[in-house]
């Protein structure tokens, strides 16, 4: 009866720290939001499970030929640019804006083809979470007839707790070092 009791008790407890940190989320947290995703595995991935680290995060989808190449090398460009430290701090998610086409399959192939560094995320969220990611993002985006997309090609900084620190507008491959200066205080703060 001990240990049952015990038991509960760690049960309870666990539950209560849960809440806890979830309750102490900031009120401008984007991972208030209840989206869910996958990644290039096919795992299920909450979007309010990325707290915990503070992370680059930019919406894409991997039929396009001209911003969204550009949005992942101006990130691997920033990657290159931080120290193995700061990079162990820093996670990058790529959000797809087309889960009918970006499929697991087709997020390994986009990481693939950009060699991508070990432990990004390419998250698929459902159709019905989408809207909601790239508007807490505060990212725009329509379909044209001939199946591409038209999207704010920006990558987000998000602190820990998922405030967003700061944007970069992508023009290019390039990173643009006001943002490299911004990660770098986020992470020597962290």
């Amino acid at each position: 009866m001990k240990f049952v009791s015990f038991f509960l008790s760690a049960a309870l407890a666990f539950a209560g720290a849960a809440q806890a940190q979830s309750q102490a989320l900031p009120g401008d947290s984007v991972y208030h939001l209840q989206a869910s995703t996958r990644d290039a595995a096919g795992q299920p991935v909450p979007w309010p499970s990325l707290r915990g680290q503070p992370r680059v995060v930019s919406m894409f989808y991997g039929n396009c030929h001209l911003m969204c190449p550009l949005i992942i090398e101006n990130a691997k460009s920033l990657q290159k640019q931080l120290s193995p430290r700061e990079r162990a701090k820093l996670g990058i998610a790529m959000v797809s804006l087309d889960p009918a086409r970006d499929t697991p399959a087709a997020m390994r192939e986009v990481a693939q083809r950009h060699r991508v560094p070990d432990g990004w995320q390419f998250l698929i969220p459902s159709d019905n979470d989408v809207r909601a990611i790239a508007s807490v993002l505060d990212v725009r985006y329509r379909f044209r007839e001939d199946g591409s997309i038209n999207h704010t090609s920006v990558l987000v900084l998000l602190d820990a707790d998922g405030r967003i620190r700061a944007r970069s507008e992508v023009a290019g491959a390039a990173a643009d070092p006001q943002f490299l200066i911004q990660i770098k205080a986020l992470l020597a703060e962290s």
